[in-house]
């Protein structure tokens, strides 16, 4: 615990607290009263000791709501809580001790607030009988609905107590509360209103009764997780391979996911479409699979035909990934992430509107890592200049409230530059021209391939379909060139 900062201290020990003092006021039951108790508690035990682990390694997920939503309706608040406090005795390990006096406390509390809420909906605290439905159906929801937002609401402090200050940026949902788990929490629950009716026909036998069918929807949570974990694999693989090839972008498939969630919350964007942007950060390069390494890695003057080259990748890329399913609307962004705002970009010259949001955030995110990378042909610029330069190319290259966004959540989040590679080499020399006037009909190609935009006169890029528009400045979200 003297690890922990200390409002996190302070609030694990609040928990704690509120959560003895209840259990020591009572009131308590007779015998019977007790025996339920403990048969409930075995049963959280049991659904306690083999948590599923979550994505995020320190989470774990149980459906403990069956056993604490079937005290509330046979034995109240206070019983519901000494139920939730069997928590303490789970036989899963990882958690610390601190841990688990927090989850303790949590679940007391929260098992505590939904018997509250049942009883002033009106509900009555004893075994159900035939007579009890379906009006006991709407204080029994209401009191699911309470015990999953205090759980998760608590959750959430505490989360976001023990991160890194530079993490407590703005959410669209309070950390830990995940509608996913809400909604899976309220279907669990309702196996908790199926054991209270059951008890007064089987007795001590309805928990029994009830876990079958809950094992096998614990089975299935299970092989979600693991399909989950399959993806991670999956996608870490591609990115690794990407990363292989040019040993100077490590992390940059990484880093580009992380700055376009950043984006995502910052605008409210939905958990699904945040996880969909989060895999199309981290594969959105996967197209270089199909260049040529000494084209990758080459710090000398690209040629026409190796630029032409670099700008099917993203092409490539889909085709790599259009076949992987759970990547849905990450398919746009992963063709069109190289595509500009004023119709210049490639690979198909799309304008405005006409590109993908996903492909507008994508862009952002990837020019910011670049810029703040350290390359085989240039060394890393400062954050400040970097965030310059996105401002500078906002509304020509980049959308202006993606920008926006994304400077937003920089300033309160921060942002962790990778650390720097020594550049090998000398770096090829740049021609002297005046290439600030927006107007110029000169071409500026690839900007981020060299410390200063290399100006040529020559042809359109390739795929535009807009010849007539002058270019407006360096491609500055070509990660590498």
């Amino acid at each position: 615990m003297a690890r922990l900062p200390w409002r996190a201290r302070l609030y694990i020990g609040t928990i704690v607290a509120a959560a003895v003092v209840l259990l020591i006021r009572g009131p308590f039951g007779g015998v019977t009263w007790w025996r339920e108790v403990a048969v409930l508690g075995v049963l959280l035990v049991v659904f306690e000791s083999t948590a599923t682990l979550l994505r995020p390694r320190e989470l774990a997920w149980s459906p403990a709501p069956i056993a604490t939503l079937a005290a509330v309706v046979l034995v109240g608040p206070v019983g519901a809580a000494l139920v939730g406090a069997c928590t303490a005795f789970g036989l899963r390990r990882g958690p610390t001790l601190v841990q688990r006096a927090f989850n303790t406390g949590m679940l007391a509390l929260s098992a505590y607030l939904a018997g509250r809420a049942f009883i002033a909906a009106h509900g009555h605290v004893g075994q159900p009988v035939s007579g009890s439905f379906p009006g006991i159906i709407g204080p029994f929801a209401v009191a699911a609905v309470v015990h999953a937002v205090a759980n998760h609401g608590l959750l959430g402090g505490v989360l976001w107590l023990t991160s890194q200050p530079q993490k407590r940026g703005r959410r669209t949902s309070a950390p830990g509360m995940s509608l996913e788990l809400i909604v899976s929490d309220l279907g669990y629950g309702a196996f908790g209103l199926l054991i209270a009716a059951l008890w007064s026909v089987t007795g001590l036998f309805a928990p029994v009764l009830v876990l079958i069918p809950v094992a096998v929807a614990r089975w299935a949570v299970a092989q979600i997780v693991e399909q989950q974990r399959a993806y991670e694999a999956a996608v870490g693989a591609l990115c690794q391979a990407v990363e292989t090839k040019d040993l100077y972008t490590r992390g940059h498939s990484d880093r580009v996911s992380r700055g376009s969630v950043m984006i995502a919350r910052e605008i409210g964007m939905r958990g699904e479409r945040v996880e969909a942007l989060r895999y199309a950060g981290m594969l959105h390069d996967v197209g270089k699979l199909g260049v040529a390494t000494r084209v990758l890695q080459k710090t000398g003057k690209l040629t026409e035909e190796e630029y032409a080259a670099i700008q099917l990748h993203p092409m490539r890329g889909l085709e790599v990934v259009r076949e992987i399913g759970f990547l849905d609307e990450a398919l746009a962004g992963i063709m069109h992430h190289h595509e500009r705002i004023d119709g210049r970009g490639y690979p198909m010259g799309l304008a405005g509107d006409e590109i993908p949001e996903f492909a507008r955030i994508l862009a952002v995110a990837d020019a910011f890592d670049s810029m703040t990378s350290t390359r085989s042909y240039r060394g890393a610029r400062p954050i400040e200049e970097a965030i310059f330069e996105l401002r500078r190319w906002a509304g020509t290259q980049f959308d202006p409230a993606f920008v926006d966004a994304f400077v937003a959540a920089v300033l309160k989040e921060g942002w962790q530059c990778p650390e720097p590679e020594p550049i090998t080499g000398d770096l090829p020399a740049i021609p002297a021209q005046d290439h600030d006037d927006p107007a110029s009909p000169l071409r500026v190609i690839a900007s981020e391939r060299y410390p200063g935009p290399v100006i040529e006169r020559g042809p359109q890029v390739p795929g535009s379909r807009r010849p007539d528009l002058p270019d407006r400045g360096p491609n500055l979200n070509n990660a590498n060139y």
